[in-house]
């Protein structure tokens, strides 16, 4: 499921939740359907245009205030989560519409505080609550074509100083209704997520399994980390993900990738792109900081200790395992990794091969939103001892 059928997923399952509250409204429910239908430019779209909590935000707003314009109290509070921090907002709706705007922090969750301090000062605060912007990779010999498209539909690019191949398009558009998308000479991912692979360091040849492979996000299926010599077998226990991973890898042009249901046997290199609480995301889903929370986030955490300890132990002696997620959570991170190397000790982290102006800590790296322009991801690298 992409990003807009997963937000249009979580809105709906929160609707469906407060069916009871509604009932006594007969015609809030069909007005909120009505009023979110985004018309069918948004349904598609790969870049963050038109953030999709604004269409919905559009909708509550309208019942909230009924077909006259008149407050009414309606359903904006029953449509988050109930959690601490949701429950909280609620109470505080009347002092803070008398008191003025609340502080700018208070736009993140209040527990995120401990799990990611940094996110509530400047700069990571100003970069987590503005829109992120659309970055792609391009994927050809030939990128004047690329670039000739985009001016000929009037959108200016900007090359990154960091990677020859990541482009921030600065227009708000769906790279996906062009030829150089469907013929596979860019492809839309976040530069945080290119930078990624690249301060790990590519190993030319081998044989490399993706673990956790879902749709390829992390690099896997278009530039293996193996190199186009090299061999990737992708695993995943979602078979649709693995599907778009195909698709993707065929688009780009990649031949060295297959699938596999099933795991067996060692490997040069094992990367586990961990499910995680998508917190390094917020800033392109902002709904997901009201859905996430401290224990939904913990379960994580102890899913990504879980399958790192599984897939370890395809890593070949001298092998690498390299761990990822798009958290800035401690404990899905440095905890989780810390906790895997006191339990294998035959595992020790490796050097980056750049860190892009990071500083490494406990044997990862996390790259922050602010520092150039990206979602938040965290990645380590390891070695098995021979």
């Amino acid at each position: 499921m992409n990003i807009v059928g997963s937000q249009r997923h979580t809105f709906l399952q929160l609707l469906a939740q407060t069916a009871a509250a509604l009932a006594a409204r007969s015609e809030s429910a069909e007005r909120i359907h009505a009023l979110a239908a985004p018309p069918s430019r948004h349904r598609r779209t790969r870049s963050p245009a038109v953030p999709r909590v604004a269409l919905y935000g559009r909708a509550v707003s309208a019942v909230d205030r009924g077909p006259g314009g008149k407050k009414n109290g309606g359903p904006r509070g029953a449509l988050a989560a109930d959690t601490p921090v949701t429950r909280a907002f609620s109470r505080g709706r009347g002092r803070r519409a008398a008191g003025g705007r609340p502080p700018r922090e208070a736009l993140l969750p209040a527990w995120f505080r401990d799990e990611c301090p940094e996110a509530f000062a400047p700069p990571q605060l100003d970069a987590l609550l503005t829109r992120a912007p659309l970055w792609l990779r391009l994927q050809t010999a030939e990128p004047a074509r690329v670039f000739a498209e985009f001016a000929a539909l009037g959108w200016a690019c900007q090359p990154s100083d960091l990677l020859p191949a990541a482009v921030k398009v600065l227009a708000e558009v769906d790279v996906t209704k062009t030829d150089s998308f469907a013929q596979g000479r860019v492809e839309v991912q976040d530069l945080g997520s290119q930078l990624l692979l690249e301060s790990v360091g590519p190993e030319p040849g081998g044989r490399w399994l993706d673990a956790c492979a879902g749709a390829g996000g992390k690099d896997a299926a278009t530039r293996p980390p193996a190199g186009p010599d090299g061999q990737i077998e992708a695993h995943d226990i979602r078979p649709a993900a693995l599907e778009e991973l195909v698709q993707r890898a065929q688009r780009a042009g990649v031949g060295n990738i297959r699938v596999t249901p099933e795991v067996a046997g060692l490997y040069d290199g094992v990367l586990v792109d961990a499910p995680c609480s998508g917190s390094g995301t917020w800033r392109r889903a902002p709904h997901l900081k009201w859905v996430t929370t401290r224990e939904s986030m913990a379960r994580a955490a102890t899913v990504q200790l879980d399958l790192l300890a599984q897939f370890a132990a395809h890593v070949r002696p001298g092998g690498r395992l390299v761990y990822a997620t798009c958290s800035l959570c401690r404990r899905e991170n440095a905890e989780v990794l810390a906790a895997f190397l006191a339990a294998r000790p035959d595992f020790a982290p490796a050097p980056f091969a750049r860190t892009f102006g990071f500083t490494p800590t406990g044997g990862g790296l996390t790259i922050w939103p602010a520092t150039h322009d990206t979602d938040g991801f965290f990645v380590a690298s390891l070695r098995r001892h021979s």
